[in-house]
């Protein structure tokens, strides 16, 4: 007996998001069928009934992500305004934090696919360039230097999300080697972005 089409939609999203946290953690290539439609419990058999090949679910994986990633972005800025505080300020706070450092899986795309995007097949890298693109976007928008041109907030807003997501990879790297770099890693990026916006941790200026 055939499945509905909800539980073919639900299996998807299953391969998807099974796929989308392997391939965070793991890489692309050390991620195989197997194991993958394992941890989205399903049998390797049916992969084929929603992706004509792993290529495909790496699109669909990254045009999600991305997507996902945009929105809570957004959300988070729309939070840090109703608050009175600073949302590039809170954005610092939290991108460079101990908790998003652990939370690979569900933390920026932006910095968990950097390593591989360029191997990625050209409609997988679309959809990181077009996901990281709306990403600088959004943070040019919430640079506040009103003296600045439209055009050098978004220099601003590159510079600073390249050290954000540099330090961020980096802290990552040696987490289990050397705690305690992976820590001044962090705190020194967090400090030299604060001072080069002039705000202080928290949201205050």
């Amino acid at each position: 007996m055939g499945i509905t089409k909800q539980q073919a939609a639900a299996n998807r999203e299953a391969i998807v998001s099974a796929a989308d946290g392997l391939f965070r953690e793991r890489g692309v290539e050390a991620v195989g069928l197997n194991e993958l439609m394992g941890a989205a419990g399903l049998t390797r058999g049916g992969f084929y009934n929603h992706f004509a090949s792993k290529d495909a679910l790496v699109d669909a994986v990254l045009a999600t992500a991305m997507a996902i990633g945009s929105g809570n972005l957004d959300r988070a800025i729309t939070a840090s305004r109703a608050r009175g505080s600073d949302p590039f300020t809170e954005r610092i706070d939290w991108y460079l934090s101990p908790e998003h450092r652990a939370d690979i899986e569900h933390g920026c795309p932006n910095a968990s696919f950097a390593g591989d995007a360029r191997r990625l097949d050209p409609a997988a890298r679309t959809h990181y360039a077009k996901g990281l693109a709306e990403n600088l976007d959004r943070l040019a928008q919430i640079v506040d230097t009103p003296e600045l041109s439209e055009g050098e907030r978004r220099a601003r807003a590159i510079a600073l999300f390249s050290e954000m997501v540099g330090a961020l990879l980096l802290s990552r790297a040696v987490a289990d080697a050397d705690p305690a770099l992976a820590d001044e890693i962090l705190e020194s990026a967090r400090t030299d972005l604060h001072n080069r916006r002039g705000t202080q941790p928290g949201g205050a200026s």
